[in-house]
Parts: C-alpha cells; sequence; structure tokens
C-alpha cells in the first residue's frame, strides 16, 4: 500500500488524517492500524469487529466467476462513464475483488483506487490486484474513513449505500456511479435454484437512500444474453447472497437437470448521480 494513498485516509476513532511509517498507518493522537501481511489495512472500529462480511468461499467463487468475462459488459459500461482524469482517486464501496476498481482505473499510471469491503477475504483479493489500488476493511453503514471532499469517483456496484457518507468523501464535481440489478436479472436461475429474488420495489429504495444527498444525472440500461456451463453457474450462485442460505448438495442436484449451457439473463440499471 502506498504511501499517498495513506494520506486521503483518515483515523476511524478521531478522524484525523492517517500518515504511513513503515507498516503502520497513523494519525497526530496516536492512534495505529497495522498492515496486515496480505496487503491490506483493516480501519474496521473494534464496535465492529464481529460483523459478517463475504467468506473466502464466496469471495473465492466471485473470483473463478468473474475471471469468466460474464459480467464484462457491467465493468465496461462503468469504463465508458468513468471520465476520469489522468491523476483522479476512485473509490468503490463494497469492492469485493476490486475487478471493476481496476478496470476502471484503465492503463493511466497515475491514477488510484481505494477498495473498501467489510470482507477481509475480499480485502486480501483486492490487495493483489493492482500496485495502484489500496484495500482497506471498513463497514459501508458507519463513517467511511476517508477525508472530506477527497474523492473524484465513487463506484458502487451490487452493495450498500451509505449516501451521507458518500456525498461527503466526493470532491465538488465528483460522481457516483451505481450498478442495481433488474428484475430480469438472473431470473432463469432465480426460482430454480431457490436464489434471492430482485425486490419489485429496488429502484424505488435506490431513489429513496440517494435523493437526500445526490441527483441523478444518467441512466443505462445494461443487459445481456449469458451462456453459462454448470460450472459458471454453480459459481454464480456460491459469489451472492444467495450462498447463505442453500444447502450446497441440494444447490447441486438442481443444477444437474439444467441444459447446458444455460441461457441466462444479465439486466443491471447502471446510475450517474452527482452530490447535491
Amino acid at each position: 500500500m502506498e504511501g499517498d494513498l495513506v494520506k486521503v485516509l483518515r483515523c476511524p476513532v478521531c478522524a484525523d488524517p492517517l500518515a504511513l511509517d513503515g507498516r503502520t498507518a497513523r494519525c497526530a493522537h496516536g492512534h495505529a492500524y497495522d498492515l496486515a501481511k496480505q496487503g491490506y489495512l483493516n480501519l474496521l472500529p473494534s464496535a465492529s469487529t464481529g460483523i459478517e462480511g463475504d467468506s473466502a468461499a464466496m469471495v473465492g467463487a466471485r473470483t473463478v466467476f468473474l475471471g469468466t468475462g460474464h459480467y464484462a459488459p457491467i465493468r465496461d459500461a462503468l469504463i465508458l462513464r468513468a471520465d476520469l482524469g489522468e491523476d483522479d482517486l476512485v473509490v468503490e464501496v463494497g469492492a469485493g475483488t476490486a475487478y471493476y476498481l481496476s478496470g476502471v482505473l484503465g492503463l493511466s499510471p497515475d491514477r488510484r483506487g481505494i477498495a473498501l469491503d467489510v470482507s477481509k477475504y475480499a480485502a486480501r483479493r483486492a490487495a493483489r490486484v493492482d500496485p495502484r489500488i489500496a484495500s482497506v476493511v471498513c463497514d459501508a453503514w458507519r463513517e467511511l474513513p476517508l477525508l472530506d471532499d477527497s474523492v473524484q469517483l465513487l463506484l458502487n456496484v451490487f452493495a450498500p449505500r451509505n449516501a451521507t457518507e458518500m456525498a461527503r468523501i466526493l470532491a465538488p464535481g465528483g460522481r457516483l456511479l451505481v450498478v442495481t440489478p433488474n428484475q430480469p436479472h438472473l431470473a432463469e436461475l432465480v426460482d430454480v435454484l431457490g436464489m434471492v429474488s430482485v425486490d419489485d420495489q429496488k429502484e424505488r429504495r435506490l431513489e429513496e437512500s440517494l435523493a437526500g444527498e445526490f441527483e441523478r444525472v444518467g441512466n443505462e440500461l445494461v443487459e445481456e444474453t449469458m451462456r453459462l456451463d454448470r460450472s459458471a453457474v454453480e459459481q454464480l450462485v456460491l459469489m451472492t447472497p444467495s450462498a447463505r442460505h442453500l444447502d450446497y448438495r441440494e444447490l447441486l442436484q438442481r443444477i444437474a437437470v439444467l441444459p447446458e449451457p444455460a441461457i441466462v439473463t444479465l439486466s443491471v440499471t447502471l446510475s450517474v448521480w452527482r452530490p447535491r
């Protein structure tokens, strides 16, 4: 983790800026946070240490599935909407393995990224993706560990949205890109495999959650047909919240009756927001 990225982080206890001292991030009040040997920085307040994030198995499944390229249309849409300067800072809230963040950074050597996630397993993966990316463990529902007005672009893909905090860390003129699933998303698998379905009020809840701090300035439908073999279907299910309540043996039995390849819809909305 580079020192210039640590400088935009703030202490989760006192909100003072952090600075890197060897392998320890410190604030002026003496609060200290050691870099994990895997390269990430844990900035979870002590009261949040028991919070549940994605498991190692879920992160592993996500790494495998995203590596197949089936969700590349989402990443490509984010890249097209990014409109970045050469040295901009991009932060992804709920970054997981930093698949989308690394794509948005593109080839510019001066762009920087920070991957925020509550899962230490995701943070380990994100820390290895790109030397321009700092990986930080934090709770998206609490204060984000970044300085005010420090971020040019925020990414939020299938992740929690803390509007007040996201607006606080965005610089003037900064933008927020949000990706949310539509009802047709993975619809061919939901009933057959017992997956969690998309809430039909999701669009309304998105608007309500952001409207106080942000205004929507763009909207784009990203929809593709995926052809998934049974292995890809398995990894797709195991990387989602559905994995928490499905019996693995029963899941494999259900997948076994699917045609191969299974024709599955990818359908999401990419919305663009600016702070009010």
